[in-house]
């Protein structure tokens, strides 16, 4: 699953939740220090995804013409030359490598800012991010679903993409975070 810049606040308190709850780590400055170097290691890693996504965009205006004469699909055309360009920004295709490389950089950053102390294999406290990861990504859809299942079935008609709806949505994600201890 591919985050999205809004996302990075929830994925990081799971993390630092999870790090809190695992009893072979110690947070030397608190949950809310960890969460904060969490999410600014993640806005990071989606900066070069976006720097990436943009220069491919570019690419692709500046052939348009014969992209539109060789009547080639643009989806996955972008997705190749993204694909092509990806080690050049430094940006993982695969998502699961992704995490795994980006749980092993968060380890070693809370580590060095003296955040997080442990007396474990630092797999295992790696593996408590990574797993953070994909709870959050299969969490996700699932989510969505029963968001958007209780604004359909509402009273009230609250049309997609007012501010209403994205307020509303927004509100209801939150409160199932919550309910589920990732918030």
């Amino acid at each position: 699953m591919r985050l999205k810049p809004q996302q990075t606040g929830y994925v990081a308190n799971k993390v630092a939740i999870d790090l809190a709850n695992a009893p072979f780590v110690r947070l030397l400055k608190g949950k809310d220090a960890v969460r904060e170097k969490v999410q600014e290691l993640i806005d990071e890693n989606l900066k070069k995804e976006q720097a990436l996504d943009e220069r491919v965009r570019e690419i692709i205006e500046e052939n348009y013409d014969e992209i539109e004469f060789q009547n080639a699909d643009e989806r996955q055309l972008f997705f190749l030359i993204k694909k092509k360009l990806a080690p050049e920004y430094g940006v993982i295709m695969n998502y699961d490598d992704r995490y795994n490389d980006l749980a092993h950089t968060i380890l070693d950053e809370l580590y060095e800012n003296y955040l997080i102390e442990y007396d474990v294999n630092e797999n295992q406290v790696k593996n408590v991010i990574f797993k953070a990861f994909k709870d959050f990504a299969r969490a996700y859809e699932e989510i969505d679903d029963i968001v958007y299942n209780k604004i359909r079935n509402m009273e009230r008609e609250v049309i997609p993409g007012s501010q209403d709806y994205e307020l509303l949505y927004q509100r209801l994600y939150e409160e199932e975070l919550r309910r589920r201890g990732m918030l």
